[in-house]
């Protein structure tokens, strides 16, 4: 097996980062597949924090090379912002370890002035996007306006696709959403030196990894936000604007399908979501707040309070079917260290119909009533354990009961943030 896929199979906020980071070691190259700057990933290596938002998560590794796929719409000032803090600390200095496919899209400050207003005109129905232009950015690759690195990098054909787009979008900008026009000149300046910035970067990457993968070198793939976030499959319209399962890899990524040999779902010991949207175990009381402060659920890109609530195995199950997961990371089970019950959302109910996966109307999700499984909970911390047999009792049994719920093996389980604080079950990559 030389390629592995990595998803989050929850709301996003999984613990993605750390787990990609912990692989990346066995791994030659590490690609991203899809979203954009909107998520982040939080890596803690020897006490220091670092916050990834575009770059692969394995960046931290030495001579690894890392991709940002076709599937990703790319904000290039926060890429080059996150390019600089990199290299000053001495890494992807070579200019051959970070590639970027010609093929990708480049997020504009259209796409951010329309996402900012028309958020502002939902009111109390807004979607709780984080206003970087994620949406309005695949909104005009899928209507076959976007703005691709290939062109970007040609100056005649940026010219003519900005001025063609910033016509149509002020007009938009103006009349309806009721937001002043953006300067032509500005853009065009400011972006020109943008690409002259990450213009050695560009290539073919579908290309690029497609020979890697048959010369037999280990490629670790990895997406943003989680499964319930998928714009097919998650809880729409509370949902991202892409594709996060592990079948856009083909897409996001442009490998065939018989490249993707193993994928692994990352599930915290419990459940979190930011922004609106369905959650049914979500926690309102002191439990909550216990699992938002002792487990630092604030989002990495936005600072905002995410939402705590119970494991739910329905969610769980749903994205094992739908990613094809055959093996399973839980993180953050240290979190639950000093509660006195432990609960597992095992179905729902709803007038008088059980399910045992998510339904798609997010009507009925709004209004189902868990069906809880209770598990003894453990007092003693975690975080210096490295094995499966020195956990508490009843914490082993917590993580055996996950496993018998999704009905797939878990190989890793995180008891802290730093790299090292994790037990590895069974091996973990190849």
């Amino acid at each position: 097996m030389s390629t592995l896929v990595v998803v989050g199979i929850q709301w996003g906020d999984e613990g993605k980062g750390k787990v990609v980071d912990l692989l990346a070691r066995e791994a030659d190259i590490i690609a991203r597949f899809q979203g954009g700057s909107n998520a982040g990933h939080t890596l803690v290596v020897g006490g220091k924090k670092t916050i990834v938002r575009l770059i692969p998560s394995g960046v931290l590794h030495d001579d690894k090379v890392c991709v940002i796929g076709n599937g990703v719409v790319v904000d290039p000032q926060v890429l080059i912002e996150e390019l600089d803090t990199l290299q000053q600390q001495g890494r992807l200095l070579d200019p051959a370890l970070l590639k970027i496919s010609e093929t990708a899209h480049v997020i504009m400050p259209y796409h951010q002035a329309i996402d900012v207003a028309r958020e502002r005109l939902r009111g109390e129905g807004r979607l709780g996007t984080t206003g970087r232009g994620i949406g309005p950015a695949y909104e005009d690759k899928m209507a076959r306006v976007g703005i691709r690195f290939v062109d970007f990098l040609d100056d005649q054909v940026f010219q003519e696709q900005l001025s063609r787009n910033l016509q149509e979008k002020n007009l938009y900008l103006g009349e309806i959403l009721k937001e002043q026009a953006l300067d032509y000149t500005q853009i065009f300046d400011s972006y020109r030196r943008f690409r002259d910035r990450l213009a050695p970067h560009v290539t073919n990457a579908s290309r690029y990894l497609h020979q890697e993968i048959v010369k037999g070198r280990k490629v670790l793939f990895e997406g943003a936000q989680g499964t319930m976030l998928d714009v097919d499959h998650g809880t729409y319209p509370y949902v991202t604007s892409s594709n996060t399962v592990s079948g856009a890899v083909c897409s996001g990524a442009g490998i065939a399908p018989q490249h993707i040999h193993g994928v692994i779902g990352i599930s915290k010991a419990y459940t979190t979501r930011v922004g609106s949207g369905p959650f049914p175990t979500e926690l309102f009381g002191p439990e909550g707040e216990k699992l938002r402060r002792d487990g630092g659920e604030f989002g990495t890109v936005t600072g905002r309070p995410r939402r705590c609530g119970w494991l739910d195995a329905v969610v769980a199950r749903t994205a094992v079917r739908l990613n094809g997961v055959t093996s399973l990371a839980l993180t953050k089970i240290d979190v639950l260290s000093g509660l006195p019950t432990v609960r597992i959302c095992t179905g729902y109910a709803y007038q008088g119909q059980q399910y045992d996966e998510v339904p798609a109307s997010v009507h009925v999700i709004d209004r189902i009533t868990p069906v809880y499984e209770d598990l003894p909970g453990w007092s003693e911390p975690l975080s210096d354990i490295r094995s499966l047999d020195a956990l508490p009792l009843n914490a082993r049994r917590y993580v055996e009961r996950v496993e018998q719920l999704v009905n797939v093996p878990i190989k890793m389980v995180s008891v802290g943030a730093g790299r090292e604080e994790t037990i590895l079950i069974r091996p973990t990559f190849f």
